[in-house]
């Protein structure tokens, strides 16, 4: 059944200013090739998209170029502005920018609940509204809020799980109650990988998974170009899966025993100092020095044991989802960068018949930020465009 023209209509202009938020400035002409479109049309899409406020003319292909199929089309990126937080355990870093992504202002500051949730909460919501007035903008279309825990799949809440702080929970629905705007929440490493897939180390893939690795652990799903949840959204709490090595089992509760005890920050740390080597140094040795061999194996054999690690969890991946990709991510995967991704691929074809490729993150901490952003961004335009 044909599309009715108001609908062709919409799935056209759609298209066009997909491909202005893609491909940046364009003229008629460059429209008319991408879209395969007819010149009238694209010449009507222009002029709605135009009246609509959500395109203007930005200058002109070519210095010697003039008239009409010169000029130079682009978004108007100040049509609506976007927020991005990241909220950890004990901090939260605020983006805002305009609906093309730029980057306006930007601040971090540490948050914790030592004096109380009311304390944390209204610390949170000053430094992002102190954060909106520096960059100079009136109103917030959409905030996006990347949080460790569970994200409800039926309601898109932040589930309550042991461990989270209660300010954690409560910040949500503070913003939504002062803001005048669309907030949305997501799992932090969801997000990351999102940022990952789009702008960094998997942007040339259509399935990988994403281990974070930092104070907490966990993984993110990626299937066909889309994040997969799970029934209940716990897709991916890979710091739970049972693993040889460790203290025990974990609980419904408690992941210590868990792949989190093997490769969390402290025991990262305590891996480390094991080896002879400082925590600060181990994964990224300072510039110009080699590390040196010290008690323990040194540098190098410390490596080589958190590889093992790692590809212990990466295996279980592998076998059950067959990905073809392990991005490393977090702290711990982005300071380790190729050296350590080289060495967890190799033990991996050690304990897998599946090819499995291992990358470095290329966001690393930044990811997460990154990705609320493009979620904020991927929902405003939602709702803006036609």
């Amino acid at each position: 059944m044909a599309a009715s023209p108001s609908t062709a209509r919409a799935i056209n202009d759609r298209f066009a200013l997909r491909l202005l938020q893609d491909e940046g400035p364009l003229t008629a002409t460059q429209l008319k090739t991408l879209t395969g479109l007819s010149r009238p049309t694209v010449a009507d899409l222009v002029e709605r998209l135009r009246e609509s406020g959500l395109v203007h003319v930005v200058g002109e292909a070519g210095a010697e170029r003039r008239g009409p199929n010169a000029k130079l089309y682009g978004i108007v990126a100040e049509r609506a502005h976007l927020a991005a937080l990241d909220v950890r355990t004990d901090s939260v870093s605020v983006v805002v920018a305009d609906l093309l992504g730029t980057t306006l202002a930007e601040a971090s500051a540490p948050v914790g609940d030592d004096n109380g949730t009311g304390p944390a909460v209204e610390k949170a919501v000053t430094l992002l509204e102190r954060t909106v007035k520096e960059a100079g903008v009136d109103r917030l279309h959409t905030v996006a809020v990347g949080a460790p825990g569970l994200i409800d799949p039926a309601t898109g809440e932040l589930r309550d799980s042991t461990g989270l702080p209660a300010w954690h929970r409560r910040l949500v629905a503070v913003l939504q109650e002062r803001l005048p705007a669309r907030v949305l929440v997501e799992n932090e490493t969801n997000l990351a990988a999102v940022a990952e897939f789009r702008e960094g180390a998997a942007r040339d893939r259509e399935d990988f998974v994403l281990l974070w690795l930092g104070q907490g652990v966990g993984a993110a799903v990626v299937l066909g170009g889309r994040v997969r949840r799970g029934a209940s959204g716990g897709a991916g709490e890979i710091g739970f899966l049972p693993v040889p090595g460790t203290s025990g089992l974990p609980s419904g509760t408690n992941c210590d025993g868990g792949f989190h005890e093997l490769v969390g920050a402290a025991a990262v740390e305590t891996l480390a100092t094991t080896h002879g080597v400082t925590p600060a140094n181990a994964l990224t040795p300072e510039p110009g020095r080699a590390p040196a061999p010290a008690t323990g194996g040194g540098r190098e054999a410390f490596l080589d044991v958190l590889a093992e690690r790692l590809a212990i969890g990466a295996a279980a991946v592998a076998s059950v989802l067959d990905p073809g990709c392990v991005v490393l991510g977090g702290e711990t995967g982005h300071r380790g960068g190729d050296e350590l991704a080289s060495r967890v691929e190799a033990v991996l074809a050690r304990l897998s018949p599946l090819r499995t490729g291992v990358r470095a993150s290329t966001l690393g901490d930044a990811a997460v930020l990154r990705g609320a952003l493009l979620r904020a961004r991927d929902a405003a335009q939602d709702d803006l465009f036609p």
